[in-house]
C-alpha cells in the first residue's frame, strides 16, 4: 500500500468516526406546598403567583405549587 492511500484512508476513518455528544441538561423544577384547613382565598393565590411571575419564574416548568386541604379538620 503506498503512503498516499494509507494517508487517505486514515483521514477518511477519522473523519467517520461517531463523535461524542454532551447530555442535555435536565432543569430543575422548584416545588411549593400549601397545607391548610381551607382554600386559600383567590386574591392572595393570584399575588402570589404574580410575584413569581415578576421573579421570572413560569409556573409548571420552573416552580410547580401544590396546594392540598383538609376541608376544615383541624391540622394538629
Amino acid at each position: 500500500m503506498d503512503r498516499r492511500r494509507f494517508l487517505l484512508t486514515s483521514l477518511a476513518g477519522a473523519l467517520a468516526a461517531p463523535r461524542r455528544a454532551g447530555a442535555q441538561q435536565v432543569a430543575k423544577v422548584s416545588h411549593v406546598g400549601y397545607l391548610g384547613n381551607k382554600p386559600i382565598v383567590v386574591p392572595i393565590i393570584d399575588a402570589f403567583y404574580a410575584g413569581l411571575r415578576e421573579q421570572g419564574y413560569v409556573i409548571g416548568r420552573d416552580v410547580l405549587v401544590e396546594e392540598r386541604y383538609a376541608d376544615g379538620i383541624p391540622l394538629s
